[in-house]
């Protein structure tokens, strides 16, 4: 994320909030504040909380869709694990069954049945 972001949503944020709580202007004292300043104040606490209960809702929803993406993506790559040693292990019987002439053979005619096609495609 861009840092510059970060700190202006921060700011956006906790405007107008310190640690001891809200900071009263230099005018007034913090015994001072009117009753409706504290009502503007609970209403842009209230604003902010609510954003920030919609933004931990939306990143709950987006690190659930991500699990389940890579339970898939695992499952998938599983299967694909187990096909893949069926075909190696097929690939070894035929190399072991075979004699090596005839498996020269076999690649031999392979090879002059591709060559033929490439020629005559040319």
């Amino acid at each position: 994320m861009n840092p510059r972001r970060d700190r202006n949503a921060r700011a956006a944020l906790f405007d107008g909030i310190e640690e001891g709580g809200i900071r009263a202007s230099s005018s007034y004292s913090s015994h001072e504040i009117d009753e409706q300043e504290n009502d503007r104040a609970i209403d842009g606490l209230q604003d902010r909380v609510n954003l920030l209960k919609r933004l931990s809702g939306d990143i709950h929803e987006e690190v659930d869709n991500h699990n389940r993406m890579l339970d898939r993506m695992g499952n998938d790559m599983d299967a694909s694990r187990g096909v893949l040693a069926g075909t190696m292990d097929k690939f070894k019987m035929v190399f072991e069954t075979k004699s090596s002439r005839r498996m020269f053979t076999l690649v031999a005619s392979f090879l002059v049945i591709f060559l033929v096609i490439y020629y005559l495609t040319k």
